[in-house]
């Protein structure tokens, strides 16, 4: 018996309605492409803040005070 908790009740996965189930995967679809962009969005992240640190290594020094900043 294979079973789903929704909302603190177990629901047995058999007895559910041909729409019901759909609407589950709809939802573990969801889900799923979520946690990708999620992760997508983290790689990016992590490659915007390695291309920042190369620029501003590649940028001749400001007088001391002047700041740089990116937004």
């Amino acid at each position: 018996m294979l079973t789903i908790k929704i909302n603190d009740k177990d629901y047995d996965l058999n007895d559910l309605s041909n729409d019901a189930k759909a609407q589950l995967a709809s939802i573990q679809f969801v889900d799923a492409e979520l946690a990708r962009l999620q992760a997508q969005a983290a790689a990016l992240q992590t490659a915007r803040n390695a291309y920042a640190k190369a620029l501003q290594e590649l940028l001749p020094a400001l007088p001391t005070g002047d700041t740089v900043k990116f937004s």
